[in-house]
């Protein structure tokens, strides 16, 4: 544990990929603002590592989302041991709402929407905001961000620089033979939202133009998309297959790298857009891309059903994006 005279601060960020990557803008902004404190956060298992890699907390526990009376009186035990000054609530649920109670009766200073919180985030609005400006708000209010950029489509984008920094020069290629660019495709998602996902047979024909054109293709996913990976190989049959062979650290420096990272509205597209890549998101209805769409040179597609999106109009915006990206090159 740190000496009582460091600051401690908690942040609380539990899920979801999409949302913690969004996050990373506004704990690069507490980091900023507590230079030298001792900064924990407190998230789940899938994001410890992408967590720990970052510059932004001396400490990362996985233990946010307790279930059973015995987890929640340990949480309870956990963070009153720890005597945070500061607590700066990111995830805003009903859940972290809890979190806040269970550390009454005199909880610390915090950041976020619970009743009776000392530092509440107040705007009415805040629920028609992107996570972006919302967060930057939130901060606002909480008194580390006085200018912050509200308005729509101001607040800036992740940053995450920080996990390619530190990796190797690219090697030439023998013979001076460069590689083909490549699209990233990100064609699976919430097992529980199929209404957000594009047709594999319309990625598998992408693919296909794609290749044509001159671009290897990289399908992006869990080992539960496996199968939507090989149905697209047996239309495109040099499209490299990686689910459930990357990390989320791998899926950024792919986007890094990639001409251009096509995918439904789920989170390693976020990665993707994240770290450069230009990405073009499809969406249905069931979502609202003014709330929660990645951000960067994103352009995004969306229909009533994503069923009904043609491949012609994805593989026109497509040679869009990339005809700009090359032009800017």
């Amino acid at each position: 544990m740190p000496p009582r005279s460091v600051e401690k601060i908690l942040v609380i960020k539990l899920s979801a990929l999409g949302d913690f990557v969004l996050a990373l803008a506004a704990m690069k902004k507490i980091r900023d603002a507590h230079k030298k404190a001792h900064i924990t956060l407190l998230t789940t298992p899938p994001f410890a590592a992408l967590a720990k890699s970052s510059p932004y907390f001396n400490a990362v526990w996985t233990d946010g989302r307790p279930e059973t009376f015995g987890e929640w009186t340990a949480l309870r035990q956990k963070l009153r041991a720890a005597s945070f000054d500061r607590v700066y609530d990111l995830q805003t649920s009903g859940h972290s709402n809890r979190i806040f109670h269970l550390m009454r009766p005199n909880p610390p200073a915090w950041s976020g929407i619970a009743m009776g919180c000392s530092l509440p985030h107040r705007n009415t609005l805040r629920d028609s905001m992107h996570t972006l400006e919302r967060q930057a708000d939130q901060l606002m209010y909480a008194g580390i961000w006085p200018d912050a950029p509200t308005a729509p489509g101001s607040a800036p984008a992740p940053d995450l620089s920080w996990i390619w920094k530190t990796q190797p020069a690219e090697r030439d290629v023998p013979g001076g033979v460069r590689p083909r660019p490549y699209v990233m495709f990100v064609p699976g998602g919430s097992s529980h939202r199929p209404e957000k996902w594009w047709p594999v047979d319309n990625y598998a024909e992408l693919a296909r133009i794609l290749y044509a054109r001159g671009y290897d293709i990289v399908i992006i996913g869990g080992v539960q998309e496996t199968p939507m990976a090989h149905a697209i190989q047996r239309v495109a049959p040099r499209a490299r297959d990686l689910t459930g062979r990357t990390d989320f650290a791998r899926v950024a420096m792919l986007g890094a790298k990639a001409a251009l990272a096509i995918g439904n509205d789920t989170g390693p597209l976020h990665l993707a857009a994240a770290s450069g890549a230009p990405t073009l998101v499809l969406y249905s209805k069931a979502s609202d891309p003014t709330l929660t769409a990645p951000r960067g040179n994103v352009k995004i597609l969306q229909v009533e059903r994503l069923s009904d999106l043609p491949v012609a109009k994805v593989a026109q915006a497509a040679s869009s994006l990339l005809a700009q990206t090359a032009g800017a090159a």
